[in-house]
């Protein structure tokens, strides 16, 4: 047992490392990139308990770091309020579901959205009709995070698409995923997910993660992002691919 656990606490290290390194340069993918390595390895349930922590620190920053705090509130209100919604139903069905399945949905999501990053296609913005859709696409992106963790489809995408400046877009980033990971944490706590053992665990990633960031924003001096992207996303397409298969075998 001493010997797993270490293992663990070696791959947990690893895995929020190269993830704070990819938010160093490209100022996203953390949970996205700790969820698909740790899903792949050591379960997806347990997965989404350890990236609760370094998620929450390293997208408060983000949400704080800006002017745009209340623009981002007023416009963004009903779709965060859907999410949170949507979040207790979907950990709901996370705490009886299979893990496979889970898996494989996540996976599913996961090369969705490598691959429309990859494509990059420009999605329309709601314009008037932004004020109905977003309590509903808050509410579905809500559902699907607390079944997998993952809110970027359809909730990263659907930001996207609203033309906000690129500095709001990421502040609304941090702001969306902060409201996401206390509400998460709270549900999978209310349903048993999230133990003791794997909240010390997760807030001890903290600290690779934010020497990754660190070593993730040199690497952006040197490297052009456009490739690094292409990369990334491609490497997250194929891991995506690996999570259904070993789900559906």
């Amino acid at each position: 047992m001493p010997d797993i656990a270490i293992e663990v606490l070696a791959l947990v290290a690893a895995v929020f490392a190269v993830a704070g390194l990819i938010k160093g340069v490209i100022g996203m993918g953390l949970p996205t990139v700790s969820l698909a390595l740790l899903t792949a390895t050591l379960g997806v349930k347990q997965a989404i308990a350890l990236m609760l922590v370094p998620s929450l620190v390293t997208n408060l920053w983000q949400a704080l770091s800006g002017g745009a705090l209340r623009q981002i509130l007023r416009r963004l209100w009903s779709l965060l309020a859907g999410a949170m919604a949507g979040i207790w139903f979907g950990t709901a069905l996370l705490a009886r579901a299979d893990a496979a399945v889970v898996a494989g949905i996540f996976g599913l999501l996961l090369c969705a959205y490598a691959g429309y990053s990859l494509a990059t296609p420009q999605i329309r913005p709601p314009g008037r009709h932004e004020t109905w859709l977003s309590p509903i696409v808050g509410t579905v992106a809500g559902a699907i995070t607390g079944l997998t963790g993952s809110f970027v489809v359809p909730g990263v995408l659907y930001l996207q698409a609203l033309g906000l400046p690129r500095d709001v877009l990421v502040q609304a980033m941090g702001v969306a995923f902060t409201f996401l990971t206390v509400a998460l944490a709270a549900s999978m706590s209310n349903h048993g997910l999230l133990s003791a053992d794997l909240g010390l665990i997760s807030l001890c990633a903290v600290v690779p993660t934010a020497l990754g960031m660190v070593a993730g924003q040199r690497v952006r001096r040197r490297l052009p992002e456009a490739v690094f992207r292409r990369v990334l996303f491609s490497a997250l397409f194929a891991l995506g691919l690996y999570i259904c298969a070993r789900a559906v075998l």
